[in-house]
Order: structure tokens, then sequence, then C-alpha cells
């Protein structure tokens, strides 16, 4: 963890069988640290059972990549989860405006940072992007497939779950009571959506 802390990162790549401490572990520190919150991580495992995937998401991790894979597959989900991670372009910020506000939420989209009633909230980059889609388009329902193709576009690699995993993380962070959401509501059948009111 200090050599996280003490350089600069693009993306980790954190194996979940690692000496010392646990891949889902380092994940979990690695979210609950200002410092290194914002940057992506992709997990790499030979577990592939469903549960351990959500539980990689879960704690943080911004993919989550089985053993055996090919070199062309790793590369290909780097390239997708760094785009999902750089900031939007000068224009489109411009042209959006900086600030988005709704109902005590900000989100900055120049800083990628979100603050809920003047407190700072820490999200991913991709819980970013995802909030910040929905937020844009308030009001607006989406299934799981509408915001796949939006968010994880460029990846033909994630599974429908990977949205309602991303919307519990979102909502732990940003409701004060998950079971009963001010922001982000879901309608079932349907998808989800965030709040006009």
């Amino acid at each position: 963890m200090r050599c996280v802390k003490n350089d600069t990162y693009d993306l980790l790549m954190i194996d979940l069988m690692l000496p010392g401490i646990q891949g889902m572990e380092l994940c979990r520190i690695i979210r609950g640290d200002a410092d290194t919150a914002h940057v992506p991580i992709i997990i790499l495992t030979a577990k592939e059972g469903e549960v351990d995937k959500i539980l990689g998401l879960e704690m943080g991790a911004d993919d989550y990549v089985t053993k055996p894979f090919s070199p062309r597959e790793l590369v290909a989900r780097v390239k997708a989860v760094l785009r999902r991670s750089l900031p939007v372009k000068k224009e489109e910020q411009h042209a959006a405006g900086k600030i988005l506000r709704i109902n005590g939420l900000e989100m900055d989209r120049e800083r990628y940072t979100v603050s809920l009633e003047g407190k700072p909230v820490k999200l991913s980059a991709t819980e970013f992007k995802l909030l910040l889609y929905l937020a844009e388009r308030k009001g607006k329902v989406f299934s799981r497939e509408q915001l796949l193709d939006a968010i994880w576009r460029e990846e033909s690699f994630v599974e429908p779950r990977t949205v309602d995993v991303h919307i519990r993380r979102l909502r732990a962070q940003i409701e004060k009571d998950s079971s009963n959401p001010r922001y982000i509501k879901t309608l079932r059948g349907i998808g989800y959506c965030l709040s006009a009111e």
C-alpha cells in the first residue's frame, strides 16, 4: 500500500492471491483512501465464480478478469477501463456546464468529484460516469442494457449484473437509506433512473 500512496498510477492490476494481504482487502483499502480512491483497478484471478466477481466489483474493482486470459483480451480491458477513467473532453464540459446540482448532490464534470450536502463522496471513475449519465438525464428510465451500452460500450465482456453492482455501490455512497433511495430509483422489471423530484 505504501507504494500505491507514494507513486502515481493510471491503473492498478491486483491478483487476489497476494502474499501478506488478500487482493480484495487491498482493493478495499485503495478505495477507502482519498489519495488513491480514483485509481482504476482491474482484478486478475483464477476465481471465476459469480460470487467472487460480484464481491470484487463491490470492493471497488472497475473490472474482473479470470485466468486463463489472452494477452489481447487483457490489453482490450485495460484500454476500456482507462477510457472510462479519463475525464470528458473540455468542449463537452463547457457545453454542459462544469457543475451539475440536483437536490444537494453536486457533480463536478471537470474534476470528477461528487459532494452530497457539501461533504465529498468517494466514487470510482465508473461510478462517477454512471451517476453523471443518470443525472444528466434525470427522470428518464434506463434498462440495464441501455446503461451497459452507455457506460461500458467499448467492452464486450461485461455482464448485465455489473450495472446492479455499481448501482448498489452508488446508493451506499449517496443515499441515507439504500432501501428507500432518494436519488437512484428502481423501476422493477424496467430499470433505473435518477429521480427528478
